[in-house]
């Protein structure tokens, strides 16, 4: 199932990258608009991922095959702008929740991204997964949504009027989108003739940043003109945004273009015990026992989806 193993440590560092990033970008909100907010980690973001791409390839050159435009197909493009659509809808939706007056649950709905992307995964790549690793995900998203919930319960019989709240349907939607963001890449990844996953991931980010600091951008230009001033004005923390948004992307996307978008997700899902180290290391709050119990399950949900598909490499 999975030829190489680079995908492991991205999507550790994926993790690593998302949970500092989000901690930033949230300080923008106060400044800038949901879509400004936004657009800030593709427009500072895209001449990074463009620069590790190129000195990636500078410095693989003997090891790579030669690749032009022509060698893109347009099946690789259109895989490429609707992952970045996606992820522009799904960070949209993911602002709009934390803005709302339940966050806690639509935070925690946002969380059911493994789930997703394992579904999506199979209706659209085709992609199968052992039965160990289904129970890694499930394993794994119940520990995210027991942090994410803060240790609040929420009952089978709440479940449908949690469901018209729009923290909850933002956060349902952010993790779908999310989802369907990897997909997307994979398919792109798909159209590629190159099999360093590296150098795949980096390519891919380029051009999906690209377009999404053109859609995005675009829109803002027609729908909300001030805010690109804002933008600009709010360079040194958005910058620092955009860095960590390319970093992070770029181990997603590397691990996208070595194994299953679900298995790179849930091991992903470490991004929430790193947001709780962070929140531990500056506060120097104790650790509550809802946080005991949903590291173990995050961790044991991570041990399983690793078991799953070692025992299902040929």
């Amino acid at each position: 199932m999975t030829a190489s193993v680079i995908w492991i440590p991205a999507a550790l560092m994926g993790g690593l990258f998302q949970a500092w990033r989000t901690a930033l970008q949230q300080r923008l909100r106060a400044d800038l608009t949901v879509s400004g907010a936004s657009l800030v980690r593709y427009l500072y973001g895209a001449p990074v991922g463009i620069c590790l791409w190129q000195t990636y390839i500078a410095l693989n050159a003997d090891n790579l095959p030669p690749l032009g435009l022509h060698d893109l197909t347009w099946a690789y493009f259109a895989g490429a702008a609707c992952a970045g659509l996606c992820q522009i809808i799904g960070t949209n939706l993911l602002i709009m929740a934390f803005s709302g007056q339940n966050f806690v649950v639509g935070t925690a709905f946002s969380k059911t991204e493994a789930v997703q992307a394992a579904l999506f995964g199979w209706l659209v790549l085709a992609e199968h997964l052992q039965a160990l690793t289904w129970a890694g995900i499930g394993l794994g998203v119940s520990g995210v949504l027991t942090l994410a919930l803060g240790g609040q319960k929420i009952q089978l019989r709440l479940l449908p009027s949690l469901l018209t709240q729009r923290s909850a349907l933002c956060g349902l939607g952010a993790g779908g989108f999310f989802a369907m963001t990897s997909v997307m890449v994979k398919t792109a990844v798909n159209e590629t003739q190159i099999t360093d996953p590296i150098a795949t991931g980096l390519m891919i980010l380029s051009t999906v940043n690209v377009l999404q600091v053109i859609m995005q951008g675009g829109y803002i230009a027609i729908r909300e003109p001030g805010t690109w001033l804002k933008v600009f004005q709010t360079w040194r923390t958005s910058s620092i945004v955009g860095l960590l948004a390319a970093c992070g992307s770029a181990c997603w996307f590397t691990g996208f273009a070595a194994a299953p978008v679900a298995l790179v997700r849930i091991v992903g899902q470490v991004e929430v015990i790193f947001t709780l180290a962070f929140a531990r290391l500056y506060l120097r709050e104790p650790v509550k026992t809802h946080e005991v119990i949903g590291l173990f399950a995050v961790t044991g949900g991570v041990i399983l989806a690793l078991l799953g598909s070692w025992l299902n490499t040929p």
